[in-house]
């Protein structure tokens, strides 16, 4: 196991001091709110409340108009629209958003959300024959359509327009599309270039509200699902993630949406704090499960039903094939895992290439990312098949994937994503090329220093700090996210009170207590098991957290969250 370094934020102290003088503060919680950039009355206001008049105008992004335009046209001469959606959870709350925000103002749509493992990745030629099937004058992406250039050509050559929602890094060469609305292409000054494909397709929405004179609440009423596609794709909860999840997550607590309300009954949420963390772990892999191993319509058809019988119904099997993608997963993870101590050569490779025929595309994602999290190198796992074997990496800050990928485009079908996870396809006789390739352009950007891993930390906190005025600060920090993350605090030369236990099925789970002066703290360390060793020498510790809350029996208690913990210097 690498030990991680610890790396205290940098701040300006004049500001940490002025902003503890401004809002009569600890210097603790100045130290944080300084660190986020909140430094002024003003700035307070806007961070802590969230103002939706604070969204930047839609119009701003390239082709908007376009779009909405064509949109109305559509709707002028009583055709119908197809929305194609990606089948991950944002690409499907993209299209349920949609579904239901049209349905809202009477214009009628259908949705194809294509099949991960027969259709792959991005817009299908099934689902533009589909569209043609029904008579569909346009088709609207979600979360995906900037590389579509052939599927776009396909689409044009059968008399239907395209127009693309995206949010994906887009290259010089757009696709020739109708309109092509997303952040990030390279000619786009749209303020904002953190929104998820649901965001995009939200201010799709608010533009044919501006435009079309419809009640901004139509689609407001909606963002809990938009607030949903935020967090799996763990864009930056900052700008108008920020407010929408704000929103969104107020939304949720009303229960006006039966499927979500489902997911949060089969989750074990009802009743419990909404979190952006519990989005991510809770509920998120329960929508990612319907494409994962399935039908991944089963998704929008869960988030857009007004039947609280079905949407329980659907939410059941999701539940179901949740837990069997878990197993399939822990298979597939200890199988990656033997390889990488087995065939990798981690002393001269940066990077983890790892490929099996009999890994299920579905999941290979997951399983880059735990592996990616282990050895703290980019890692690509691949589903090897006889015609053409499709890859899902993850890379560490740093090392952009996307570009990586574009240097070795020659050995690929396709590709795209994020500099920090993305896809691949390629015929399986290019592999070990693609590879070689991969693995020396990660050698050459990435120094050793860089794949040490790093936990970076807001401040040291003693553990009598811990009062009902630091946690009711922690609370108006939320939703927490990229970008507003939780901070993470060190605590210095505490002593363990008891005996440690080690919990869970595999007995990963550390929990303890620990003691500063008078002030007893109790602590939990997830997949932590290796620490215990350090825990019985009953000599004192330091240790890197965040700070939760356990909730139990109706009761809270403040509970540390371990991120790593070390003997303190003179007993190390």
């Amino acid at each position: 196991m690498i030990e991680p370094k610890w790396k205290y934020k940098t701040v300006d102290e004049d500001c940490v001091n002025q902003v503890a003088e401004t809002f009569n503060l600890p210097r603790t919680i100045a130290r944080i709110m300084s660190l986020r950039g909140i430094s002024s009355r003003d700035d307070s206001r806007e961070f802590f409340y969230p103002d939706v008049h604070r969204l930047h105008d839609p119009f701003l992004m390239i082709d908007m108009n376009s779009a909405v335009d064509r949109i109305f046209t559509t709707i002028s001469n009583n055709k119908t629209i197809l929305i194609f959606g990606d089948y991950d959870v944002d690409g499907t709350t993209s299209a349920a958003f949609l579904t239901l925000f049209f349905q809202s103002i009477n214009i009628e749509s259908h949705y194809y959300i294509p099949s991960r493992e027969n259709e792959g990745y991005g817009v299908s030629i099934q689902g533009i024959d589909y569209a043609k099937y029904i008579g569909a004058d346009i088709i609207i992406t979600c979360d995906c359509g900037i590389n579509a250039y052939d599927a776009v050509e396909y689409a044009n050559e059968n008399n239907i327009d395209v127009i693309i929602t995206d949010h994906h890094k887009a290259g010089a060469r757009l696709p020739d599309a109708h309109a092509v609305v997303n952040p990030n292409r390279q000619d786009c000054s749209y303020p904002f270039k953190g929104l998820c494909g649901a965001g995009v397709a939200f201010k799709l929405a608010m533009a044919i509200c501006e435009k079309g004179g419809f009640d901004p609440e139509l689609a407001w009423q909606h963002s809990d699902i938009i607030t949903l596609g935020i967090a799996a794709d763990l864009v930056p909860i900052q700008d108008e993630n920020r407010i929408v999840a704000h929103h969104g997550i107020r939304q949720m607590k009303k229960h006006t949406n039966s499927g979500i309300t489902a997911l949060l009954k089969t989750g074990g949420l009802l009743g419990k704090e909404i979190t952006i963390g519990r989005l991510v772990f809770w509920m998120a892999p329960k929508i990612n499960a319907a494409g994962r191993l399935g039908d991944a319509a089963r998704a929008v058809k869960l988030l857009t039903t007004k039947n609280p019988v079905l949407a329980m119904e659907i939410a059941q099997d999701l539940e179901k094939e949740n837990n069997r993608r878990k197993d399939i997963t822990e298979q597939m993870a200890n199988e990656a895992l033997y390889m990488v101590k087995t065939t990798c050569d981690l002393e001269n490779e940066n990077a983890i290439i790892l490929s099996n025929e009999n890994w299920h595309p579905g999941v290979i994602g997951i399983v880059a990312s735990r592996i990616k999290e282990t050895f703290a190198r980019p890692t690509i796992i691949i589903s090897m098949d006889d015609s053409e074997c499709k890859g899902s990496c993850r890379s560490i800050r740093g090392f952009d994937m996307v570009d990586a990928l574009g240097e070795c485009k020659d050995y690929l079908i396709g590709f795209g994503g994020h500099p920090i996870a993305a896809g691949l396809s390629m015929h399986p006789s290019n592999f070990e090329s693609f590879k070689e390739t991969f693995i020396n352009i990660a050698n050459k950007k990435i120094s050793k220093d860089d794949l040490i891993p790093t936990i970076n930390v807001d401040s040291e906190l003693n553990l009598e700090e811990l009062n009902h005025r630091m946690i009711k600060f922690l609370n108006a920090l939320e939703p927490y996210g990229p970008g507003n993350m939780r901070p993470v605090f060190v605590s210095n030369n505490l002593s363990i009170d008891g005996i440690p236990k080690l919990l869970g099925r595999d007995q990963s789970t550390l929990k303890f207590s620990v003691k500063q002066d008078k002030t007893l703290v109790e602590s939990i360390g997830f997949n932590m098991a290796d620490h215990y060793e350090k825990l019985i020498q009953n000599n004192p510790i330091d240790i890197a957290y965040v700070i939760g809350e356990n909730e139990w029996n109706g009761q809270k208690t403040i509970q540390l969250e371990l991120k790593d913990i070390k003997l303190s210097p003179n007993y190390a």
